[in-house]
């Protein structure tokens, strides 16, 4: 089958002619049957000088189509932007020891200080801090956290 980026089938981007199946050959298809060796040596050759033009027009089309994908997945990606005093969960890092089921999110966290430049956040527990008392803020992370690690809180 042709590739859909492509166009052409991989048997032809690297032989430079298409493939004969095994039910033409025994079914007599009618380019089995009009074969004759000096018309196919002579098409070999012809193949052999268009492949490089073949392969030119592949790379054009391939990257037309990967620009293309990448324009439908941009269009859909929608930035995670969080400010600060957002109740957010965070990814789990270390997976050993957790059950298949268990929540790959920990937390809530709150946000406390935004790293705008490098999509980057500070957390603080907020488990810790409902322990205490309400108007004392619990321990802020020790390092900065991906906007890609984290995931909105509703409550």
């Amino acid at each position: 089958m042709p590739n859909r980026s492509t166009g052409f089938t991989p048997f032809f981007l690297i032989y430079g002619a298409k493939a004969v199946i095994s039910t033409g050959v025994e079914f007599d298809s009618p380019r089995v049957t009009m074969y004759t060796k000096a018309e196919a040596k002579e098409a070999h050759k012809d193949d052999i000088d268009l492949l490089e033009e073949a392969r030119l027009l592949m790379l054009s089309r391939s990257a037309i189509y990967q620009q293309g994908m990448r324009h439908y997945h941009n269009k859909k990606i929608k930035p995670l932007a969080f400010r600060e005093g957002d109740l957010i969960l965070r990814l789990v890092q270390e997976q050993t020891g957790q059950h298949k089921l268990s929540s790959p999110w920990e937390g809530p966290f709150i946000v406390s200080k935004a790293l705008c430049d490098r999509n980057a956040y500070y957390l603080i527990d907020a488990c810790k801090t409902n322990k205490r008392k309400r108007d004392t803020a619990g321990e802020e992370t020790t390092r900065p956290w991906n906007a890609e690690l984290l995931h909105p809180f509703y409550s």
